[in-house]
């Protein structure tokens, strides 16, 4: 069973997916849910969301045209406590056909350096998933704040306007 479902329908604008679950989002039931984690803010000061949600409010990101997974979705924790049998790259790649978002944004480099099997840079990367177009964003994670460059959601902003 997965400690959160997924919340994917098709034709959505971007899909995020993050590595799994952090364990406080795991214990209240809902994606993003640390008061650190700078999602949400994001989500609203690029325009994705007309405001800015709360994370007991991720069902309705489905209005706006994004949807929700990660790649472990059976273990939460943070990225250096999951073991790599966990990841369920399988899995991922037949939601992202199935569902053919515009984009899939990797919300931090672990999950999209798992999935390509290479280091990646932040941005629009040249590979595809699909017809997917593929973004690497640094983490909203608190822990991951030193990393932080809002610039690479901003561009993920204009470009969901512009294609």
């Amino acid at each position: 069973m997965p400690i959160l479902p997924d919340l994917l329908q098709p034709n959505l604008k971007v899909i995020f997916c993050g590595t799994a679950v952090s364990n406080e989002s795991a214990g209240l039931g809902y994606y993003y849910a640390s008061s650190n984690n700078q999602f949400w803010s994001i989500l609203h000061k690029t325009g994705l969301t007309p405001c800015q949600l709360s994370p007991q409010e991720y069902p309705k990101l489905l209005e706006y045209g994004i949807g929700l997974t990660d790649l472990v979705k059976e273990h939460s924790g943070n990225d250096n406590d999951l073991a790599e049998e966990t990841f369920d790259l399988p899995e991922f790649r037949h939601k992202i056909w199935e569902y053919q978002p515009k984009v899939v944004a990797f919300n931090g480099k672990k999950a999209a350096e798992a999935f390509f099997n290479h280091t990646v840079n932040y941005g629009l990367q040249p590979d595809k998933v699909g017809t997917s177009a593929v973004f690497v964003l640094p983490s909203t994670s608190g822990s991951a704040r030193r990393y932080w460059d809002e610039t690479f959601w901003e561009a993920l902003g204009e470009f969901l306007k512009t294609n």
